[in-house]
Protein backbone atom coordinates (compact mmCIF):
# COMPACT_ATOMS: atom_id res chain seq x y z
CA UNK A 1 0.00 0.00 0.00
CA UNK A 2 1.59 3.49 -1.06
CA UNK A 3 2.73 5.93 1.68
CA UNK A 4 1.07 9.92 1.36
CA UNK A 5 1.94 13.03 3.22
CA UNK A 6 -0.90 15.78 3.30
CA UNK A 7 1.44 18.93 3.78
CA UNK A 8 0.28 21.93 5.32
CA UNK A 9 -3.85 20.94 6.00
CA UNK A 10 -5.69 23.32 7.85
CA UNK A 11 -6.43 19.93 10.44
CA UNK A 12 -9.70 20.18 11.66
CA UNK A 13 -10.06 17.83 14.95
CA UNK A 14 -11.36 16.89 18.07
CA UNK A 15 -12.71 20.81 18.57
CA UNK A 16 -9.60 22.63 17.05
CA UNK A 17 -8.15 23.72 13.58
CA UNK A 18 -3.95 23.72 13.26
CA UNK A 19 -1.86 23.80 10.25
CA UNK A 20 -0.01 20.92 9.86
CA UNK A 21 1.11 17.74 7.65
CA UNK A 22 -0.16 13.94 8.18
CA UNK A 23 1.77 10.75 6.90
CA UNK A 24 -0.36 7.84 5.51
CA UNK A 25 1.05 4.02 5.49
CA UNK A 26 -0.50 0.89 5.11
CA UNK A 27 -3.64 2.33 5.43
CA UNK A 28 -3.57 4.11 8.81
CA UNK A 29 -2.13 7.29 9.93
CA UNK A 30 0.97 7.23 10.85
CA UNK A 31 1.81 10.40 12.31
CA UNK A 32 0.58 14.30 12.75
CA UNK A 33 2.80 16.73 13.04
CA UNK A 34 2.98 20.94 12.50
CA UNK A 35 5.74 19.38 10.01
CA UNK A 36 6.81 15.81 8.41
CA UNK A 37 9.62 14.73 5.59
CA UNK A 38 9.13 11.60 4.34
CA UNK A 39 11.40 11.01 1.09
CA UNK A 40 8.98 8.45 -1.08
CA UNK A 41 5.57 9.45 0.19
CA UNK A 42 3.27 10.87 -2.38
CA UNK A 43 2.67 14.36 -1.65
CA UNK A 44 -0.50 16.26 -1.38
CA UNK A 45 -0.24 20.09 -1.25
CA UNK A 46 -2.74 21.18 0.85
CA UNK A 47 -2.18 25.13 1.72
CA UNK A 48 -5.55 26.08 2.63
CA UNK A 49 -7.40 23.16 2.64
CA UNK A 50 -9.39 21.85 5.54
CA UNK A 51 -8.63 18.18 6.38
CA UNK A 52 -11.50 16.22 7.74
CA UNK A 53 -11.74 12.80 8.89
CA UNK A 54 -14.31 11.40 6.08
CA UNK A 55 -18.11 11.38 7.17
CA UNK A 56 -19.69 8.78 8.61
CA UNK A 57 -23.24 8.85 7.28
CA UNK A 58 -25.61 6.64 9.46
CA UNK A 59 -28.76 6.74 7.20
CA UNK A 60 -28.74 6.08 3.50
CA UNK A 61 -30.83 4.34 1.18
CA UNK A 62 -28.47 2.47 -1.78
CA UNK A 63 -31.72 0.15 -2.87
CA UNK A 64 -29.36 -2.65 -3.48
CA UNK A 65 -30.99 -5.58 -4.08
CA UNK A 66 -34.01 -5.29 -5.74
CA UNK A 67 -34.46 -1.86 -6.30
CA UNK A 68 -31.67 -1.01 -8.43
CA UNK A 69 -32.99 0.95 -11.54
CA UNK A 70 -32.61 4.11 -8.83
CA UNK A 71 -29.08 2.99 -7.16
CA UNK A 72 -27.20 0.27 -6.35
CA UNK A 73 -24.46 0.20 -3.68
CA UNK A 74 -21.45 0.17 -6.31
CA UNK A 75 -22.95 3.57 -7.86
CA UNK A 76 -23.36 5.63 -4.74
CA UNK A 77 -21.05 4.61 -2.52
CA UNK A 78 -18.45 5.91 -5.32
CA UNK A 79 -21.13 9.39 -5.25
CA UNK A 80 -20.22 9.06 -1.64
CA UNK A 81 -16.67 9.39 -1.60
CA UNK A 82 -16.98 12.37 -4.32
CA UNK A 83 -18.66 14.02 -1.50
CA UNK A 84 -16.20 12.73 1.19
CA UNK A 85 -18.43 10.06 2.76
CA UNK A 86 -15.95 7.72 3.32
CA UNK A 87 -18.29 5.27 5.47
CA UNK A 88 -22.15 4.37 5.30
CA UNK A 89 -24.76 2.83 7.17
CA UNK A 90 -27.49 1.48 5.00
CA UNK A 91 -30.91 0.42 5.66
CA UNK A 92 -33.33 -1.94 5.45
CA UNK A 93 -35.84 -1.44 3.31
CA UNK A 94 -34.43 -2.95 0.20
CA UNK A 95 -36.73 -5.74 -2.06
CA UNK A 96 -36.67 -8.39 0.08
CA UNK A 97 -36.87 -6.23 2.99
CA UNK A 98 -33.78 -7.27 5.11
CA UNK A 99 -35.41 -9.41 8.03
CA UNK A 100 -33.22 -12.77 8.33
CA UNK A 101 -29.37 -13.01 9.12
CA UNK A 102 -29.24 -14.63 5.56
CA UNK A 103 -30.60 -11.35 4.04
CA UNK A 104 -28.40 -9.56 6.02
CA UNK A 105 -25.53 -11.56 5.21
CA UNK A 106 -26.25 -11.35 0.98
CA UNK A 107 -26.15 -7.05 1.30
CA UNK A 108 -22.60 -7.33 3.17
CA UNK A 109 -21.58 -9.68 0.19
CA UNK A 110 -22.37 -7.08 -2.14
CA UNK A 111 -20.37 -4.67 -0.56
CA UNK A 112 -17.65 -6.74 0.04
CA UNK A 113 -17.53 -7.07 -4.10
CA UNK A 114 -18.54 -3.62 -5.06
CA UNK A 115 -18.11 -0.58 -2.39
CA UNK A 116 -15.28 2.17 -2.35
CA UNK A 117 -16.70 3.42 0.93
CA UNK A 118 -16.63 1.42 3.90
CA UNK A 119 -20.17 -0.16 5.30
CA UNK A 120 -22.46 -1.27 7.79
CA UNK A 121 -25.95 -2.72 7.35
CA UNK A 122 -28.74 -2.32 9.55
CA UNK A 123 -31.15 -5.21 10.39
CA UNK A 124 -34.48 -4.74 9.86
CA UNK A 125 -37.69 -5.45 11.76
CA UNK A 126 -41.33 -6.45 11.58
CA UNK A 127 -44.18 -7.34 13.11
CA UNK A 128 -43.07 -10.76 13.06
CA UNK A 129 -39.10 -11.72 12.83
CA UNK A 130 -37.93 -10.80 16.64
CA UNK A 131 -35.89 -13.93 16.75
CA UNK A 132 -34.08 -13.05 13.65
CA UNK A 133 -33.31 -9.58 14.93
CA UNK A 134 -31.92 -11.25 18.37
CA UNK A 135 -29.58 -13.05 16.58
CA UNK A 136 -27.73 -10.13 15.46
CA UNK A 137 -23.97 -9.43 16.36
CA UNK A 138 -23.30 -6.33 17.58
CA UNK A 139 -19.72 -6.16 17.08
CA UNK A 140 -20.21 -6.62 13.31
CA UNK A 141 -24.10 -4.68 12.49
CA UNK A 142 -24.12 -0.99 13.11
CA UNK A 143 -27.92 -1.52 14.80
CA UNK A 144 -31.33 -2.41 14.62
CA UNK A 145 -34.05 -0.20 12.49
CA UNK A 146 -37.69 0.43 13.30
CA UNK A 147 -39.92 2.17 11.00
CA UNK A 148 -42.54 3.13 13.44
CA UNK A 149 -44.06 4.73 10.56
CA UNK A 150 -44.64 4.13 6.43
CA UNK A 151 -42.06 1.93 4.74
CA UNK A 152 -42.09 -0.43 2.01
CA UNK A 153 -42.92 -4.30 1.85
CA UNK A 154 -43.63 -5.68 5.56
CA UNK A 155 -40.98 -3.48 7.83
CA UNK A 156 -44.15 -1.03 9.40
CA UNK A 157 -44.37 -2.15 13.31
CA UNK A 158 -47.40 -0.88 14.71
CA UNK A 159 -47.85 -3.83 17.21
CA UNK A 160 -47.46 -2.29 20.45
CA UNK A 161 -46.21 -5.95 22.03
CA UNK A 162 -43.72 -6.48 19.28
CA UNK A 163 -42.44 -2.83 20.32
CA UNK A 164 -42.12 -3.50 23.76
CA UNK A 165 -40.32 -6.94 23.03
CA UNK A 166 -37.88 -6.04 20.64
CA UNK A 167 -37.00 -2.72 23.07
CA UNK A 168 -37.13 -4.33 26.38
CA UNK A 169 -34.64 -7.71 24.69
CA UNK A 170 -32.44 -6.38 22.14
CA UNK A 171 -29.02 -5.00 23.37
CA UNK A 172 -28.49 -2.99 20.24
CA UNK A 173 -28.96 0.58 19.30
CA UNK A 174 -32.29 1.09 17.65
CA UNK A 175 -32.71 3.13 15.01
CA UNK A 176 -36.29 4.30 14.68
CA UNK A 177 -38.05 6.32 11.90
CA UNK A 178 -40.88 8.26 13.97
CA UNK A 179 -44.11 8.99 12.43
CA UNK A 180 -47.60 7.93 13.93
CA UNK A 181 -49.22 6.16 10.93
CA UNK A 182 -52.96 7.06 12.31
CA UNK A 183 -52.60 10.88 12.20
CA UNK A 184 -50.68 10.59 9.11
CA UNK A 185 -53.30 8.37 7.62
CA UNK A 186 -55.71 10.54 9.25
CA UNK A 187 -54.65 13.46 7.46
CA UNK A 188 -54.30 12.31 4.45
CA UNK A 189 -57.76 11.23 3.84
CA UNK A 190 -58.82 14.69 4.58
CA UNK A 191 -56.19 16.47 2.48
CA UNK A 192 -57.17 13.61 -0.77
CA UNK A 193 -61.39 14.70 0.25
CA UNK A 194 -60.38 18.08 -0.13
CA UNK A 195 -58.32 17.97 -3.01
CA UNK A 196 -59.65 15.64 -5.86
CA UNK A 197 -58.25 16.87 -8.70
CA UNK A 198 -54.67 16.15 -7.33
CA UNK A 199 -51.99 17.85 -4.70
CA UNK A 200 -48.70 19.56 -4.69
CA UNK A 201 -45.62 18.48 -2.63
CA UNK A 202 -46.39 21.68 -0.25
CA UNK A 203 -49.00 19.20 1.07
CA UNK A 204 -46.40 17.08 2.57
CA UNK A 205 -45.78 19.26 5.93
CA UNK A 206 -49.68 18.94 6.32
CA UNK A 207 -49.98 15.20 6.24
CA UNK A 208 -46.67 14.30 7.77
CA UNK A 209 -47.07 17.22 10.38
CA UNK A 210 -45.66 17.99 13.67
CA UNK A 211 -48.15 16.05 15.78
CA UNK A 212 -47.31 12.53 13.73
CA UNK A 213 -43.65 13.14 14.58
CA UNK A 214 -44.14 13.77 17.89
CA UNK A 215 -46.62 11.06 19.02
CA UNK A 216 -44.05 8.44 17.22
CA UNK A 217 -40.81 9.97 18.76
CA UNK A 218 -42.31 10.78 22.55
CA UNK A 219 -43.36 6.74 22.56
CA UNK A 220 -39.79 5.97 21.30
CA UNK A 221 -38.16 7.96 23.95
CA UNK A 222 -40.57 6.56 26.16
CA UNK A 223 -40.19 2.68 25.57
CA UNK A 224 -36.33 3.86 25.45
CA UNK A 225 -36.44 4.99 29.01
CA UNK A 226 -38.43 2.48 30.48
CA UNK A 227 -36.23 -0.34 29.31
CA UNK A 228 -32.72 1.42 29.33
CA UNK A 229 -32.35 0.82 25.66
CA UNK A 230 -29.84 2.26 23.28
CA UNK A 231 -31.97 4.70 21.31
CA UNK A 232 -31.09 6.82 17.78
CA UNK A 233 -33.94 8.73 16.57
CA UNK A 234 -33.41 9.17 13.12
CA UNK A 235 -33.86 12.78 10.77
CA UNK A 236 -35.70 15.37 13.52
CA UNK A 237 -37.80 17.35 11.69
CA UNK A 238 -39.86 19.20 14.17
CA UNK A 239 -39.28 21.84 16.69
CA UNK A 240 -41.81 20.33 18.90
CA UNK A 241 -39.84 17.16 19.59
CA UNK A 242 -36.27 18.88 20.69
CA UNK A 243 -37.58 18.69 23.96
CA UNK A 244 -37.42 14.98 23.84
CA UNK A 245 -33.87 15.63 23.84
CA UNK A 246 -30.89 16.56 26.15
CA UNK A 247 -28.07 18.58 26.11
CA UNK A 248 -26.07 18.76 28.99
CA UNK A 249 -25.22 14.89 29.00
CA UNK A 250 -22.12 14.20 27.07
CA UNK A 251 -22.66 11.95 24.31
CA UNK A 252 -20.80 9.16 26.24
CA UNK A 253 -23.33 8.96 28.44
CA UNK A 254 -26.43 9.33 26.74
CA UNK A 255 -28.65 6.49 26.03
CA UNK A 256 -30.91 8.22 23.51
CA UNK A 257 -29.76 10.51 20.88
CA UNK A 258 -31.29 12.46 17.82
CA UNK A 259 -30.09 12.51 14.22
CA UNK A 260 -30.76 15.59 12.17
CA UNK A 261 -30.72 15.40 8.10
CA UNK A 262 -28.84 17.79 5.37
CA UNK A 263 -32.78 18.29 3.96
CA UNK A 264 -34.32 19.22 6.96
CA UNK A 265 -31.07 21.49 7.73
CA UNK A 266 -31.18 23.50 4.07
CA UNK A 267 -34.66 23.43 2.78
CA UNK A 268 -38.01 24.78 4.42
CA UNK A 269 -41.87 24.44 2.76
CA UNK A 270 -41.24 27.57 0.80
CA UNK A 271 -38.74 25.60 -1.22
CA UNK A 272 -41.86 22.95 -1.72
CA UNK A 273 -42.89 26.11 -5.23
CA UNK A 274 -39.74 25.85 -6.74
CA UNK A 275 -38.70 22.23 -5.96
CA UNK A 276 -42.10 20.59 -5.98
CA UNK A 277 -41.42 16.64 -5.14
CA UNK A 278 -37.77 16.71 -5.19
CA UNK A 279 -37.79 17.85 -1.73
CA UNK A 280 -40.63 15.54 -0.99
CA UNK A 281 -39.31 13.32 2.17
CA UNK A 282 -40.25 11.39 5.12
CA UNK A 283 -40.86 12.96 7.22
CA UNK A 284 -41.39 16.15 5.41
CA UNK A 285 -38.99 19.43 5.07
CA UNK A 286 -41.58 21.94 7.30
CA UNK A 287 -41.17 25.32 8.71
CA UNK A 288 -38.43 27.92 8.59
CA UNK A 289 -38.90 27.79 12.21
CA UNK A 290 -38.60 24.09 12.66
CA UNK A 291 -35.37 23.93 10.40
CA UNK A 292 -34.21 26.90 12.09
CA UNK A 293 -34.80 25.09 15.78
CA UNK A 294 -32.96 22.25 14.34
CA UNK A 295 -29.64 24.32 13.62
CA UNK A 296 -29.85 25.24 17.09
CA UNK A 297 -30.46 21.90 18.42
CA UNK A 298 -26.94 21.53 16.73
CA UNK A 299 -25.18 23.88 18.52
CA UNK A 300 -26.31 22.96 21.77
CA UNK A 301 -26.23 19.02 21.38
CA UNK A 302 -29.87 18.22 21.82
CA UNK A 303 -29.25 16.88 17.65
CA UNK A 304 -26.28 14.55 18.64
CA UNK A 305 -25.13 13.84 14.34
CA UNK A 306 -25.93 15.02 11.15
CA UNK A 307 -26.23 12.15 8.30
CA UNK A 308 -28.24 12.40 4.56
CA UNK A 309 -30.99 9.94 4.76
CA UNK A 310 -30.00 9.91 0.88
CA UNK A 311 -33.20 8.11 -1.04
CA UNK A 312 -33.04 8.20 -4.52
CA UNK A 313 -35.99 7.83 -6.90
CA UNK A 314 -35.81 8.54 -10.60
CA UNK A 315 -36.82 11.54 -12.00
CA UNK A 316 -39.60 9.93 -14.14
CA UNK A 317 -41.23 8.61 -10.64
CA UNK A 318 -40.56 11.88 -8.89
CA UNK A 319 -42.68 13.98 -11.91
CA UNK A 320 -45.71 12.16 -10.81
CA UNK A 321 -48.20 13.56 -9.46
CA UNK A 322 -47.43 14.58 -5.98
CA UNK A 323 -49.79 11.63 -4.51
CA UNK A 324 -47.94 9.34 -6.34
CA UNK A 325 -44.69 10.33 -6.52
CA UNK A 326 -42.17 8.57 -3.98
CA UNK A 327 -40.63 10.13 -1.11
CA UNK A 328 -36.70 10.80 -0.41
CA UNK A 329 -33.94 12.22 -2.82
CA UNK A 330 -29.99 11.59 -3.30
CA UNK A 331 -27.66 13.65 -0.98
CA UNK A 332 -24.17 11.98 -0.76
CA UNK A 333 -22.23 13.91 -3.16
CA UNK A 334 -23.62 17.63 -1.78
CA UNK A 335 -23.61 16.83 1.64
CA UNK A 336 -20.62 18.55 3.05
CA UNK A 337 -20.17 20.84 0.12
CA UNK A 338 -24.06 22.20 1.94
CA UNK A 339 -22.51 21.74 5.39
CA UNK A 340 -19.57 23.50 4.18
CA UNK A 341 -21.93 26.51 3.05
CA UNK A 342 -23.20 26.78 5.90
CA UNK A 343 -20.21 27.83 7.79
CA UNK A 344 -19.44 30.23 5.30
CA UNK A 345 -22.41 31.85 6.09
CA UNK A 346 -21.64 31.62 9.87
CA UNK A 347 -24.37 29.18 10.85
CA UNK A 348 -22.23 26.41 11.85
CA UNK A 349 -18.07 25.60 12.42
CA UNK A 350 -15.53 23.44 10.40
CA UNK A 351 -14.94 21.77 13.69
CA UNK A 352 -18.90 21.54 14.68
CA UNK A 353 -19.41 19.85 11.15
CA UNK A 354 -16.50 16.76 12.15
CA UNK A 355 -17.76 16.72 15.32
CA UNK A 356 -21.46 16.12 14.09
CA UNK A 357 -20.27 14.20 10.82
CA UNK A 358 -17.52 11.72 12.47
CA UNK A 359 -16.74 12.07 15.88
CA UNK A 360 -19.94 11.87 16.93
CA UNK A 361 -21.27 9.48 14.59
CA UNK A 362 -18.22 6.94 16.10
CA UNK A 363 -19.11 7.59 19.33
CA UNK A 364 -22.67 7.02 18.60
CA UNK A 365 -22.23 3.77 16.86
CA UNK A 366 -19.21 2.71 19.07
CA UNK A 367 -17.14 2.44 15.69
CA UNK A 368 -13.59 1.00 15.86
CA UNK A 369 -10.97 3.01 15.06
CA UNK A 370 -12.30 5.88 13.18
CA UNK A 371 -13.96 9.22 12.85
CA UNK A 372 -11.12 10.66 14.18
CA UNK A 373 -7.65 12.30 13.16
CA UNK A 374 -5.76 10.00 15.79
CA UNK A 375 -2.19 8.58 14.85
CA UNK A 376 -3.33 4.72 15.07
CA UNK A 377 -6.68 5.29 13.06
CA UNK A 378 -8.07 4.35 9.82
CA UNK A 379 -6.71 6.97 7.22
CA UNK A 380 -10.66 7.95 6.47
CA UNK A 381 -9.95 11.61 5.61
CA UNK A 382 -11.92 14.21 3.26
CA UNK A 383 -9.97 17.33 2.13
CA UNK A 384 -12.18 20.64 1.13
CA UNK A 385 -11.06 23.53 -0.36
CA UNK A 386 -13.41 26.19 0.72
CA UNK A 387 -12.59 28.72 -1.58
CA UNK A 388 -13.49 26.52 -4.76
CA UNK A 389 -17.25 27.60 -6.01
CA UNK A 390 -19.07 25.49 -8.42
CA UNK A 391 -22.56 24.66 -9.45
CA UNK A 392 -24.33 21.74 -8.81
CA UNK A 393 -26.25 20.06 -11.88
CA UNK A 394 -27.18 17.03 -12.73
CA UNK A 395 -24.78 17.01 -15.52
CA UNK A 396 -22.15 16.72 -12.82
CA UNK A 397 -23.72 14.56 -10.18
CA UNK A 398 -22.71 10.93 -9.72
CA UNK A 399 -25.83 9.12 -8.32
CA UNK A 400 -27.17 6.65 -10.77
CA UNK A 401 -31.15 8.76 -10.58
CA UNK A 402 -29.01 11.36 -12.27
CA UNK A 403 -30.35 14.42 -10.23
CA UNK A 404 -29.73 16.52 -7.52
CA UNK A 405 -32.15 18.49 -5.38
CA UNK A 406 -29.58 21.26 -4.97
CA UNK A 407 -29.33 21.62 -8.60
CA UNK A 408 -28.96 25.13 -9.92
CA UNK A 409 -26.95 25.56 -6.28
CA UNK A 410 -23.53 27.58 -5.95
CA UNK A 411 -21.51 26.21 -3.27
CA UNK A 412 -18.19 28.06 -2.50
CA UNK A 413 -16.26 24.76 -0.86
CA UNK A 414 -15.48 21.46 -3.10
CA UNK A 415 -14.31 18.19 -1.72
CA UNK A 416 -11.08 17.75 -3.49
CA UNK A 417 -9.33 14.72 -2.35
CA UNK A 418 -10.91 11.49 -0.30
CA UNK A 419 -9.25 8.63 1.70
CA UNK A 420 -10.82 5.52 2.45
CA UNK A 421 -8.70 3.05 4.55
CA UNK A 422 -5.68 5.19 3.34
CA UNK A 423 -6.41 4.82 -0.56
CA UNK A 424 -6.63 8.04 -2.22
CA UNK A 425 -10.27 6.73 -4.01
CA UNK A 426 -10.70 10.25 -5.43
CA UNK A 427 -8.88 13.52 -6.75
CA UNK A 428 -10.14 16.30 -8.04
CA UNK A 429 -12.96 14.79 -9.77
CA UNK A 430 -11.19 11.95 -10.65
CA UNK A 431 -12.59 8.56 -9.30
CA UNK A 432 -9.60 6.01 -8.48
CA UNK A 433 -11.51 2.98 -8.66
CA UNK A 434 -8.97 0.48 -7.40
CA UNK A 435 -9.92 -0.27 -4.01
CA UNK A 436 -12.93 -2.06 -1.72
CA UNK A 437 -13.98 -0.41 1.50
CA UNK A 438 -14.00 -2.63 4.83
CA UNK A 439 -16.75 -3.85 7.15
CA UNK A 440 -16.97 -1.77 10.18
CA UNK A 441 -16.60 -3.18 13.06
CA UNK A 442 -17.84 -1.73 16.92
CA UNK A 443 -17.05 -2.04 20.21
CA UNK A 444 -19.24 -4.57 22.19
CA UNK A 445 -22.22 -3.06 23.70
Amino acid sequence: MNTSLIKGARIVNEGHIAEGDVLIKNGRIEKIAPSIHHPIASLIEAHGCFLLPGMIDDQVHFREPGLTHKADIRTESRAAVAGGITSFMEMPNTVPNTLTQELLQEKYNIASRSSIANYSFYMGTSNDNLEEILKTDSRNVCGIKIFMGSSTGNMLVDDQAVLEAVFSRSPMLIATHCEDETTVKRNLELIKQSHPGGGTAALHPIIRDENACYLSSSFAVELARKYGTRLHVLHISTAKELALFESSTPLHKKKITAEACIHHLWFTDKDYKEKGNLIKWNPAVKSEHDRDEIRRAVLSNQIDVIATDHAPHTLAEKSAEYFNAPSGGPLVQHALPALFELVREGVFTPQLVAAKCAHAVADCFRIQERGYIREGYFADLVLINPNLPWTVNNDNTRYKCGWSPFDGIVFHSKVTHTWVNGNLVFENDQLHDHSIGQRMTFEPR
